[in-house]
This record gives C-alpha cells, sequence and structure tokens, in this order.
C-alpha cells in the first residue's frame, strides 16, 4: 500500500479491519492518527510513522516557549521546543503553566509585571503529569530572552534605570521583565548576564509601588503619539442614539428644572398609571416608576418633562394629590431641599384619631358622624398595600376649641356594630392622649394597634420593623 500523509484526528481505519499500531489509538469503532506522519500497513498492523520524532518533555528538561495568556497570579505559555531533543511535541505536551511565584526571585503583584504576551522565554521543565509545570526562577538562563515594545512594536533591550530593567529606544517605553542572561544577545556568549538587571531579593522602590498601587488601569500601555499617532482626529464608531463608554447608551441628561421625582406612591401604580396621571401638564419625555428585583413597585418614581414650566405646573397641580387614600409628594428631583424630609402638608383645623373602625367605613360616613358636632374639614382613612383600610383614620375639623366635646360624644360610640375609639391627635413626637391609664405605662387608654397607628401616622406613615416573635417548641 502507497503510504499516504495524515494528520492528528484523521481516520485511517476502521476497528476490526486491522490491528492497531505505533501513531495511532482507537476512538469511537475507528483508529486514529495521533502524530503527523505517513500510514502503514503491514501483516494486517496498521501505524502511523511519523515524519518528525515524537519528543516527550520530561523533568529537568530545558524549553523554549512563547507566552500566550497572562492571569493575576499565573500563566500559560506555548512550548515551541525541547532544548536538545529536535522532534514534534504531542498536543498534551504543547503548553506548559507557570505561577507568578516561579517567575523571579523577587516579590510581583501580577504575572504582567515581570511578562508580558509574546514574550519569548526558556524555561525549567518542573512537572510533566497531569499538566506540565515551568519554572523561571531558578537558573539565571531562564527567563525573558526576547520581548517586544506593547506601545509600538519595536524590540526592548536592557537597560537599568531605578526599578525598570527594559526599555524601548523608539517611543521611550520603561518597564520590568524578568530576564535571562541571554536576553536580545540570541546565542551569544555575554560577560555578565542580563540576568543581574532583575535586582533579585531586593524591594521595589517608591516609582514601581506608586504604579502598582494604581492597580490595572496604572499598568495600562498607551500608544504612544509620534509612533502610532499621525495627527489625524480621532472617530470612534456608536450606534446611533447612544453614548461612549462600554456599549451602553447613555441618556441625556435632563434640563434642570424638568425632572421630577414623585414619592408616596400606592403600591399597586406602576409606570403606565403614572404616565397617565401627569400627561395632562406637557410634553413628557420619560416617566418610570422603580420596582425592587421582584418588580414589585418601591413607593416612588421620575417624569421628566420638555420644558420647566411643565413640571412647575405638574407640581403645582399634584404635589399632596390622593391616590387611592394616598397623599402623593412631587418635587423637583434636583432641588438642594430634596436630601432634606419633606413636611407633609395637612389640612387646617383639629386633628381627631378615630379607631376601631369596620373595614366598610367610609369618608361619608365619617364625615356625617363627627358633622352634627363640628364643622368638618377633611375626612382621611388610613389604607396599606393595595388600598386596603387600616381601620383607622382622622377627622380634621374647623372649631379647635370643640374637640374635647367631640371626643366625649363620640368615643365609644357605635359605629357600625363596634365600639370606636375617639381621641385628639397629637402632634408629632407626643406621646398620644391623656384618657385613662395602664399599668404598662400608657395612659391614653388606647390598644397597641391604635398607638402604633398615631406614631406611623406623626412619622409620615413609615411603618416600624416587627419584632421576630420566638417559635414556641
Amino acid at each position: 500500500m502507497t503510504a499516504s500523509l495524515v494528520t492528528p484526528g484523521s481516520i485511517i481505519a476502521k476497528e476490526g479491519d486491522h490491528e492497531q499500531g505505533e501513531g495511532t489509538v482507537a476512538a469511537g469503532g475507528n483508529i486514529v492518527s495521533t502524530v503527523v506522519g505517513y500510514v502503514h500497513i503491514s501483516e494486517g498492523t496498521i501505524s502511523v510513522t511519523a515524519s518528525k520524532p515524537i519528543v516527550v518533555p520530561a523533568v529537568g528538561d530545558t524549553v523554549l516557549c512563547e507566552v500566550v495568556k497572562l492571569n493575576e497570579k499565573n500563566g500559560e505559555a506555548m512550548i515551541l521546543c525541547v532544548e536538545g531533543k529536535p522532534g514534534s511535541l504531542q498536543p498534551q505536551h504543547l503548553y506548559g503553566q507557570f505561577f507568578v511565584t516561579g517567575l523571579v526571585d523577587r516579590f510581583m503583584h501580577q504575572t504582567s509585571d515581570a511578562m508580558r504576551r509574546r514574550d519569548v522565554c526558556r524555561a525549567l521543565v518542573k512537572e510533566v503529569d497531569p499538566v506540565v509545570r515551568l519554572d523561571f526562577r531558578e537558573r539565571d538562563d531562564c527567563g525573558v530572552l526576547h520581548a517586544i515594545c506593547p506601545s509600538c512594536g519595536d524590540g526592548l533591550e536592557a537597560e537599568q534605570d531605578g526599578d525598570w530593567n527594559v526599555t524601548c529606544n523608539t517611543c521611550e517605553y520603561r518597564s520590568y521583565r524578568a530576564l535571562a542572561d541571554n536576553f536580545g544577545a540570541g546565542w551569544a556568549e555575554l560577560d555578565q548576564g542580563a540576568g543581574a538587571l532583575n535586582n533579585s531579593g531586593k524591594r521595589w522602590g517608591a516609582a514601581a509601588e506608586a504604579r502598582f498601587a494604581k492597580g490595572p488601569a496604572g499598568r495600562a500601555t498607551f500608544i504612544s503619539m509620534d509612533v502610532r499617532e499621525d495627527g489625524r482626529e480621532r472617530t470612534y464608531f456608536r450606534f446611533e442614539g447612544q453614548g461612549g463608554g462600554g456599549g451602553r447608551g447613555r441618556k441625556q441628561r435632563a434640563a434642570p428644572g424638568t425632572r421630577l421625582f414623585v414619592g408616596g406612591l400606592p403600591r399597586e401604580i406602576g409606570t403606565k398609571e403614572l404616565e397617565d396621571l401627569f400627561k395632562g401638564h406637557g410634553d413628557m419625555t420619560d416617566c418610570v416608576v422603580l420596582t425592587d428585583d421582584a418588580g414589585v413597585n418601591r413607593g416612588f418614581g421620575f417624569v421628566t418633562y420638555a420644558e420647566k414650566s411643565m413640571a412647575d405646573a405638574a407640581i403645582k397641580a399634584l404635589d399632596g394629590h390622593r391616590i387611592n387614600g394616598r397623599r402623593i409628594g412631587v418635587r423637583d428631583a434636583d432641588d438642594d431641599k430634596k436630601k432634606g424630609r419633606k413636611e407633609r402638608k395637612e389640612p387646617e383645623g383639629l386633628k381627631l384619631y378615630i379607631g376601631n373602625l369596620p373595614f366598610t367605613a367610609t369618608q361619608e360616613q365619617l364625615n356625617a358622624l363627627v358633622a352634627s358636632h363640628a364643622t368638618v374639614n377633611e375626612v382621611i382613612l388610613a389604607t396599606g398595600p393595595g388600598g386596603k383600610p387600616k381601620g383607622f383614620g382622622f377627622v380634621f375639623i374647623a372649631e379647635k376649641d370643640k374637640g374635647e366635646a367631640v371626643v366625649a360624644a363620640l368615643n365609644n360610640s357605635d359605629f357600625e356594630g363596634r365600639n370606636i375609639k375617639v381621641d385628639i391627635a397629637k402632634a408629632k413626637g407626643g406621646k398620644g392622649g391623656g384618657r385613662g391609664g395602664n399599668a404598662g405605662g400608657n395612659n391614653s387608654g388606647k390598644s397597641a394597634r391604635e398607638l402604633q397607628a398615631l406614631r406611623e401616622e406623626g412619622e409620615g406613615g413609615k411603618k416600624r420593623k416587627r419584632r421576630q416573635r420566638q417559635k414556641k417548641d
């Protein structure tokens, strides 16, 4: 049979037709070549004779390699040849790995501080199985043999300059490499090897530590203008409507006074509902209700108008507007006062608390209940998520001197089959009414639920976190 040239992975026969010989392996019912060479069949055995001898590196061998990958604390090099052993390497021996501690005899922050991709190096083989491990530190003839400038592509030369030991005469790039003795000299014999410039065992100076402290950005290499720049203005491609940076478009910043913050939104209000509420006051350019990771309304949003006059009109019309029993706050999102909590404006008159209400109670019913004793300015029913009533509310009456009389007439009276609680609501920071007493230090006569409701109202509706109850055994 005439010999034919095959490459690794080529199917050269079916299992069972021939016996498997050298340079082959059985896989998936086929006999496959593992080397570059020629196929031969002799006495029923099929084999592949390598066009070049197969070389298997051993521990202690010296290899020439090219750096192809660098991580923070390790790297990988493609092995070009094994010195003193001409021939081809098997795929499992084509790449060797190394650690930052095996580069040079001094502390290195990252592998890229002593080597760069495309550096040609000499290394010592420390392990072969399961992977090839390389070391550049043990011998002076191991290390970088040839390096090019990452800025301009010219060859680097060994030259001591403080912390740095290589320089580019074209663009004045300076850096550090873990040099081998024969760096830049090929196979020439040197009186003093370049490895002496590695400053083995010495601490880094201030210049190097300052660069290392800046992190990856401080190690970045910028193209020198006098090498790759011809003076023309740089232009960068961008998709239509997008800004620069990271491929993500940035929205144009809104003009001062046109972007509004909307707070106090009920949980059931979304972007569409907010847009419907605000669109009648001008041309909106953006509208959004913020949500959490679960998609639940976070209680606030932003509306942006084309002009400041439209935003001012929306603030005037909608600040304090009630949605599902809750008042919303609308203000300029860029106002310097936004960091301070805005006091909620309450209706005029004396504020009365009415608790223990049935959940079916309406504002009209409370109005009618109190109207026979005083002039009612406004009625507020407290609600929770989804507009569900909380069982209490507040009534504002015009005659401040009639508060005690209204309380005396309505407290513990029957309302839709429930004995309601009525009292004068204290100012924010107050400790509740002074009616009745109990052993728990609460002299108001109110239940814990009523006191908590009053605290929430005084704190702007912000609920306190409930304490976790211990589980019973």
